[in-house]
């Protein structure tokens, strides 16, 4: 674990839901004391980055809410990296999705089944629960959708539980890609090798930091690379034990504004 009297970060990567920003009744809230925290490693010359499952609108909605004019994010749990404004891509990763899907909707055929289009929304095979998504929406067939190579895709039963959604994806072992079991019965699926550790690796080779450099805080099971990676990985307080577990630290829940807590140390 590394320690103020002998370090202080050169970048600061930072998840978003359950991070940043905290979700009641389903609208997004981000406190006050979060955004100027992150403020103040802005003011003090050190990187902030965005690093998310979020899609490209979803890290800009988050970017606004910060008051990030520009940078560099990781989105899509690894698979799209890009700066902005404007939205320029670094680095795009896709996956053959076809067979992946076909087994996952043999387990739960009236699943919500979305393909990210990068910078637009998402491809559809049908409506998910408003709010869940953003950006322009294009309903398809789930033949239409995997056709090609795509970054990511989120499958999501409403009517499902995690337990059931974990179980599921462990059975079928999902060979060939990277995924993730959110806090509701909801799966992404990502690039094989692909997580937001190795979008940060990128992220952080541009900017000239070490790994040793990079404080992460998150609080997700697709944060759990990015925390082991980091030179200093905190974990929400709400994190589950896993994640924690992969951290060197765990801050304040998100309704306590742990990550200010976490920036304070060092900014």
């Amino acid at each position: 674990m590394r320690k103020a009297s002998d370090w202080r970060p050169g970048l600061v990567a930072l998840d978003v839901d359950g991070t940043l920003v905290d979700w009641v009744d389903g609208v997004q809230t981000m406190s006050a004391s979060v955004r100027e925290a992150v403020r103040g490693v802005v003011d003090s010359g050190v990187h902030v980055v965005i690093s998310t499952g979020r899609a490209v609108a979803g890290v800009l909605d988050a970017a606004e809410l910060l008051g990030l004019e520009d940078g560099i994010a990781v989105g899509s749990n690894g698979a799209v990296t890009f700066t902005y404004h404007p939205v320029e891509l670094v680095e795009v990763l896709t996956f053959d999705a076809t067979k992946t899907v076909e087994q996952l909707l043999q387990e739960v055929p009236d699943a919500h089944v979305a393909v990210e289009e990068i910078n637009r929304g998402y491809r559809i095979n049908k409506h998910f629960p408003e709010g869940e998504l953003g950006g322009q929406m294009v309903v398809q067939s789930i033949e239409q959708l995997v056709a090609e190579p795509v970054t990511r895709v989120i499958i999501r039963s409403p009517d499902q539980s995690v337990q059931n959604f974990t179980e599921m994806a462990e059975r079928l072992g999902l060979h060939g890609i990277n995924y993730y079991v959110g806090y509701t019965a909801w799966l992404d699926l990502a690039p094989e090798g692909v997580s937001k550790a190795t979008g940060l690796e990128t992220v952080a080779r541009r900017l000239g930091v070490a790994q040793a450099d990079v404080l992460a805080v998150g609080d997700g099971h697709n944060d759990v690379e990015m925390l082991a990676w980091a030179g200093r990985g905190v974990a929400m307080g709400q994190a589950p034990i896993s994640v924690q577990e992969a951290a060197d630290d765990v801050t304040e829940t998100v309704e306590a504004d742990g990550v200010v807590r976490e920036l304070s140390r060092w900014f």
